[in-house]
């Protein structure tokens, strides 16, 4: 794979969300790449945020289906897609957290890679029984830049409207789901749908950014592309007693094609005695 490049090729891409907008920009001025965007598959039947339909599989496995789809939509042998995930943040539970993988797949020089980007995202959800009460919640929602999803009594009821994206709109979704509902109260949270929610088209947009850098991270060794960061070599020495501590004091980058791997230093020789066990127990 020496002078590896992927300048000229043409990747798939499937979605019906929009997400050509901010990924083909990055990946052309990136890469030279072309995306060749389809709709031909309706992509929420690999799962949907609003609960319809469960996602079969790990968040990249419905990655690799959506660009494996969109490949045999369009004869190619390159595709891309991405998918998205919701929870709480991984550092303290209490933050809304978004994490988007963009894979790519090329199967004329045989690699995939995967891009990835996480920060704060945007999925609130209410239950309300008044429309000052839907009001307030849509204005800390982001809307009507982010679009709503609107059904009464729970967030299971099949009753269903999806990409609400003006008031006017919204105040008809919200009367015409509480007098459908048997509780009083009517479920709203945000769409989470790429071309409904800002934030998250942003978090892709950053993804494809990291798989731009993957592919033009080349191995030393084979000239493939993907030579990452695999894992940290833990045991930074405390300042204060010199013991171990968790921080990192390498890294290990390995190829994804060979079995090539180097160890590099990190600039630092030794940790702050808060993150030291024994120093700050």
């Amino acid at each position: 794979m020496g002078g590896f490049s992927c300048s000229g090729a043409i990747f798939s891409l499937l979605t019906r969300h929009g997400k050509e907008k901010v990924v083909s920009p990055v990946l052309g001025a990136k890469l030279g790449c072309k995306i060749l965007h389809t709709d031909g598959y309706d992509t929420d039947l690999l799962g949907t945020f609003s609960r319809e339909r469960k996602r079969a599989g790990s968040q990249i496995e419905a990655a690799r289906s959506k660009a494996r789809i969109g490949m045999e939509l369009t004869g190619l042998k390159r595709g891309i897609a991405s998918e998205g995930a919701f929870g709480p943040d991984p550092f303290t539970g209490l933050m809304q957290w978004n994490i988007e993988m963009l894979v790519m797949i090329d199967d004329e020089k045989g690699f995939e890679l995967t891009g990835i980007a996480q920060r704060p995202g945007r999925f609130s959800h209410c239950f309300c029984k008044s429309w000052a009460e839907a009001e307030e919640f849509a204005v800390n929602a982001g809307f009507p830049g982010h679009h709503l999803v609107v059904r009464p009594d729970h967030q299971e009821d099949p009753r269903i409207e999806k990409g609400i994206s003006d008031w006017e709109a919204l105040r008809l979704s919200f009367d015409r789901a509480l007098r459908e509902s048997d509780n009083g109260m009517v479920f709203m949270e945000n769409d989470l749908r790429a071309h409904a929610n800002p934030d998250r088209m942003e978090t892709i947009r950053l993804a494809a950014l990291d798989l731009c850098e993957k592919v033009l991270s080349l191995c030393p060794a084979c000239g493939a592309p993907g030579f990452w960061l695999s894992e940290y070599v833990r045991g930074l020495p405390c300042a204060d007693c010199g013991m171990p501590t968790r921080r990192p004091m390498s890294e290990i980058w390995k190829c994804t094609a060979c079995t090539f791997h180097e160890q590099r230093g990190l600039n630092s020789d030794s940790a702050s005695p808060q993150h030291c066990d024994r120093c700050n127990p």
